[in-house]
């Protein structure tokens, strides 16, 4: 599969919320919910005006279409560790995971955060998503859990 992993155009913005949408873990036998769930104030808070400082995105993108994102901005949201910990967002539409694009765009955001400074970066992921494997793979670890979620953390000065 030929793709390449850039940062995303401001015209690009507007993507988001379907990236948004396509994040959300939904197991097996479980029916999607509605997309109007992105809606919710919880959720709004990983797309809301983004473009401020310390928003970043990037994007994978193949025969000439954006297939996945990944992004990161400081916000109270379920991976919030503190106000200097940016946290994680990254989904690919379903025909495009398990290739090796979920990798490759976090290597590019957790690189591309270190060099810009940050020490760490955080991001909550359901325990029953395959995704806890990819994220352990690149370097995080869980740091908090409840019954049915991780709060993890990346130490950026460990790994990249």
């Amino acid at each position: 599969m030929d793709y390449q992993i850039r940062k995303i155009r401001k015209s690009e913005y507007n993507i988001l919320p379907e990236f948004l949408y396509e994040a959300i873990f939904v197991p097996e036998g479980v029916e999607k919910p509605p997309k109007s769930i992105i809606q919710q104030p919880e959720l709004q808070l990983y797309v809301a005006d983004f473009g401020r400082p310390d928003d970043w995105c990037f994007v994978a993108e193949a025969e000439g279409k954006v297939i996945g994102a990944i992004w990161a901005r400081i916000m109270a949201d379920y991976g919030h560790i503190d106000n200097e910990t940016p946290s994680l967002a990254i989904s690919l539409y379903k025909e495009y995971r398990n290739l090796g694009i979920g990798t490759a765009l976090m290597e590019a955001m957790l690189r591309f955060l270190k060099e810009k400074g940050y020490k760490q970066v955080s991001l909550s992921v359901q325990k029953a998503n395959d995704a806890v494997r990819m994220y352990r793979r690149a370097g995080f670890e869980a740091v908090d859990e409840n019954q049915e979620e991780y709060i993890m953390v990346c130490r950026l000065s460990s790994k990249y």
